[in-house]
């Protein structure tokens, strides 16, 4: 899976928002603990991750849902299975 938004929930029961180009290498850094924003909140789930052609498409979706700062927001993403949000 290349260029892509994912998002884990946490042991905290919050959520953490993140794109990546190797999505299978990305959540083996979190699950190792060497993202030093989950080290501390593990174990991880990843609850969702959806695909863009990009990096940059990839990046700018991730820092649109985090400007959103909607716990709402998210679980509809989950559900859904799909950001709704057109670049």
């Amino acid at each position: 899976m290349k260029n892509c938004v994912y998002i884990l929930y946490c042991r905290d029961a919050r959520y953490y928002i993140g794109s990546t180009t190797d999505l299978s290498i990305r959540i083996k850094q979190h699950r190792q603990g060497k993202v030093m924003s989950t080290k501390k909140r593990r174990p991880l789930r990843i609850v969702f991750s959806q695909e863009f052609k990009t990096k940059h498409e990839a990046h700018r979706m991730e820092l649109w849902i985090k400007k959103q700062k909607s716990r709402k927001l998210l679980e509809q993403i989950i559900v859904d299975k799909i950001i709704k949000k057109k670049l």
